[in-house]
C-alpha cells in the first residue's frame, strides 16, 4: 500500500523551537563527534539530513502526516532504531547506528553530555554520483548490473518474515480497498493530470482483472509470497559502487512494507520502464524469476506495475496544490504524473 493523502499536523511550540534549534547546532562543526568537514543539510517532507565527509546523520521531522507519526521524541527514537534494523537487511555496513544528540547548558551535541533531546541515524556516505537514477541517465546500467539487483532482491524476499498477520496484506479485500483509495484521491485531478478516459479505463480493467483472478491472488498468499518488504524499492533508492546498497526502506508504517513481491518486484519494473528501459526492466524480471522460481509473478506483474505507475501518479499530483512549491516545480509535477498515469493506462489495457 502507498501513503495516503498527507496530512499536516503542526507540533507543539516546545518541540518546533527546539528541533529548529538542534538543526541549527548540527550546522556547526562542533556538534559532532568526529571532524565533519563542509556540513550540508537537505530537507525532504518527513527529515532533516545532514551531509558531512564521511557520515550522513538523518533527524526526523517532528510532524504528523496520518501515515505517519514522529510527534514524541519516544516515537522518533523508536522509528530511528526501526529504519536502522529495517535497512540493514539490504544494506548492512551503510548504516551505522542510532545515535542521541544531547544539550548540556544550551550546548547541543551528538553523543554529547547532558538530556538526550534528538536522535539520529547515522549513515555512511555514499557517492551521490553512483545513484541508479543518475547512472541510468548516464546510460551506466547494464545487465551485470540488474543481474546483482535481482539476485540481491530474491535473496531478500526469500529471507524476509512472513506470517499469517502480513500475509493479510496480500489478500483480495485488501488489495480493492487500496485501488478505491487511490481512484477516490485522483478524482480532483480528472481532467488535469488524468484523462476521464484513462480513469475509467484503468479502473474497468483493475476491478475486472481481481474479479478474474481471484484465486491467483489467494494462490499468492498460500504460497506465502507475501513478505515484509522494502516498501520503496526503485533506482532512486540504490547505489551501485563496490556492492550494490538497496537504501531507505520505509520504516514509519508497516501496511506499506507488507506486499507481494511481486508488487515490489513491479515497482522497479515499472521505473525501469518509465526511464525507457524496458529491455532492462524485462531483464530484470527474468532475472529474478530464475532465482526465485517464482514462475506465477508474470501473471500479477502488469497488475502491480498498474498499481505502482498509478501510486507514482496520484503522489505525483499532490504537489500541485502544496502551498511550499513553487510554480516551476509544478509544472514539472504535472507532467510526470501525466506520464504516470499513461504509463498505468498502457498496463491497464494489457490486463
Amino acid at each position: 500500500m502507498e501513503a495516503s493523502e498527507p496530512r499536516y499536523v503542526a507540533f507543539g511550540c516546545r518541540s518546533s523551537t527546539l528541533q529548529s534549534r538542534v538543526v541549527e547546532a548540527l550546522m556547526k562543526p562542533e556538534a559532532y563527534d568526529e571532524e565533519p568537514g563542509r556540513i550540508e543539510l537537505v530537507q525532504t517532507h518527513i527529515s532533516f539530513v545532514f551531509l558531512t565527509r564521511r557520515f550522513v546523520y538523518k533527524v526526523k521531522k517532528a510532524v504528523n502526516l496520518g501515515f505517519l507519526d514522529f510527534t514524541t521524541l519516544e516515537k522518533r527514537r523508536f522509528f530511528c532504531e526501526r529504519e536502522l534494523e529495517l535497512n540493514r537487511r539490504l544494506c548492512g555496513d551503510m548504516y551505522i547506528e542510532v545515535v542521541p544528540i544531547n544539550m548540556l547548558d544550551h550546548v547541543i551535541k551528538i553523543k554529547g553530555r547532558g538530556k538526550t533531546v534528538e536522535y539520529a541515524v547515522k549513515m555512511k556516505r555514499m557517492p551521490q554520483e553512483r545513484i541508479m537514477s543518475r547512472l541510468l541517465e548516464e546510460n551506466k546500467v547494464d545487465c551485470n548490473i540488474i543481474d546483482g539487483i535481482a539476485k540481491l532482491i530474491s535473496d531478500f524476499h526469500s529471507k524476509a518474515e512472513t506470517n499469517e498477520r502480513i500475509s493479510k496484506f496480500g489478500s483480495l479485500e485488501v488489495i480493492k480497498t487500496n485501488w478505491k483509495e487511490n481512484f477516490d484521491q485522483t478524482r480532483e485531478f480528472i481532467g488535469r493530470t488524468i484523462s476521464l478516459d484513462e480513469f475509467r479505463l484503468i479502473q474497468e480493467r483493475v476491478y475486472d482483472f481481481m474479479e478474474r483472478n481471484a484465486s491467483l491472488f489467494e494462490e499468492r498468499v498460500r504460497r506465502g509470497r507475501i513478505r515484509d518488504c522494502h516498501g520503496d524499492m526503485h533506482s532512486g533508492n540504490i547505489f551501485v559502487t563496490d556492492g550494490i546498497y538497496i537504501f531507505d526502506a520505509i520504516e514509519f508504517n508497516e501496511r506499506f512494507r507488507y506486499s507481494d513481491v511481486a508488487s515490489e518486484v513491479a515497482f522497479l519494473a515499472m521505473d525501469l520502464d518509465f526511464k525507457g528501459r524496458t529491455d532492462l526492466s524485462n531483464f530484470f524480471v527474468e532475472k529474478y524469476v530464475k532465482y526465485s522460481g517464482d514462475r506465477e509473478l508474470t501473471r500479477v506483474l502488469p497488475f502491480y506495475k498498474c498499481y505502482r505507475a498509478y501510486v507514482k501518479g496520484k503522489v505525483t499530483s499532490f504537489k500541485l496544490r502544496d502551498p511550499n512549491i513553487d510554480g516551476k516545480e509544478k509544472s514539472v509535477a504535472e507532467k510526470d504524473a501525466k506520464a504516470y498515469f499513461k504509463l498505468a493506462s498502457r498496463y491497464a489495457d494489457s490486463l
